[in-house]
């Protein structure tokens, strides 16, 4: 059976969804809707190991996935068979105000599910991890009254476009942390997320957006971007808290062609607060994800050299280690030179 990676922490994780609408502003891509509604995934530490486990995707979402990637060798509701290690609404554990929160913004076109290894992870060690759906923008997400949106905002791309969906996600990000830590949560479990410890990361244009969700939110004390081109420099007036860029060798190391790498040059000056820069050999854009993982037990060859579970390790072994570092201040070697754990992790800043 297809699986993600076991998580590495001593907590068991639970899993619930959360359904949120945002009255205060209509949906930047349907004119005829006057609200934005989201669906955010939380993974948290739980006691409990009863109920049933998460599903990755529903048989439609699998094949809406699978259809946008092209992928015709694989059944089409394969991902909906996918193996997940998350408690459905298990009892979260903790202290009032113990858990760091970190928010999770996945790539374009996909769905939140696809960053749960990552999500499973930092739970299983103590942390709340908000996994947040950008309606329309994903190929599909599905609502718990039965509706299903597809991606409305796909289509023509350029500098504006990019501009205004980086925008947008900092607002979705927001306004989930006004509804998790605000007098009034729409979570059980919110008494223990602790709002003076929040972080946010995401993969491509989600990693790109949590340098404009920082700019705009100064709740979230720290950043990190997994492998996604800036679509404009930090401002002059600069970022002057913790974010850390991953990405692939191939791609980021500054001086190689395209404008991936330069879309991080331009704004490394400008990261005034603890900054750092990796990449990673033998990994390409999905193998930070999910898919990286899910395509090679598929038998899909994504084109990198560095196997899906491999990938998996380094990605969550790093991230965790970002936010253990600055939302619980706890030094980490590994972000202050190379590894021999990891040869295929080169610090370039």
């Amino acid at each position: 059976m297809p699986h993600l990676p076991d998580p590495t922490g001593r907590h068991e994780v639970g899993v619930t969804s959360v359904y949120l609408n945002d009255t205060s502003r209509p949906d930047p891509w349907m004119s005829d809707v006057d609200s934005r509604e989201l669906m955010v995934s939380l993974f948290y530490p739980t006691a409990s190991t009863a109920g049933p486990v998460k599903k990755y995707l529903t048989p439609a979402e699998s094949r809406a996935l699978l259809a946008d990637g092209g992928i015709t060798t694989v059944p089409p509701d394969a991902l909906s068979t996918v193996r997940t290690n998350a408690v459905v609404d298990a009892r979260p554990s903790g202290r009032p105000r113990s858990r760091p929160l970190v928010v999770l913004s996945p790539g374009f076109k996909k769905p939140r599910a696809t960053l749960s290894s990552i999500a499973e992870d930092l739970a299983s060690h103590g942390y709340v991890v908000a996994v947040v759906d950008h309606t329309y923008e994903n190929v599909v997400t599905t609502f718990p009254d039965g509706r299903v949106t597809d991606c409305a905002a796909c289509g023509q791309y350029d500098l504006p476009f990019w501009r205004k969906l980086s925008r947008g996600r900092a607002a979705d990000v927001s306004f989930v942390l006004d509804e998790l830590t605000g007098p009034h949560p729409r979570w059980r479990g919110a008494h223990l997320i602790d709002p003076r410890h929040i972080a946010m990361g995401g993969h491509s244009v989600g990693g790109a957006s949590t340098i404009d969700a920082m700019l705009a939110d100064h709740r979230i004390r720290a950043g990190v971007d997994i492998d996604g081109t800036l679509d404009a420099p930090i401002p002059d007036s600069g970022l002057d808290r913790p974010f850390m860029f991953l990405g692939r060798a191939n791609t980021y190391t500054p001086g190689t062609p395209g404008g991936a790498a330069e879309s991080w040059e331009q704004s490394w000056p400008r990261l005034t607060g603890w900054r750092r820069w990796l990449v990673v050999a033998g990994m390409e854009h999905a193998s930070f994800t999910d898919i990286g993982v899910l395509a090679e037990q598929f038998g899909l060859d994504l084109g990198a050299d560095t196997g899906g579970d491999r990938g998996a390790a380094i990605t969550r072994r790093y991230v965790r280690a970002f936010f253990d570092l600055h939302l619980r201040g706890e030094r980490q070697p590994l972000l202050e030179r190379p590894s021999s754990r990891f040869p295929e992790v080169s610090v370039v800043g």
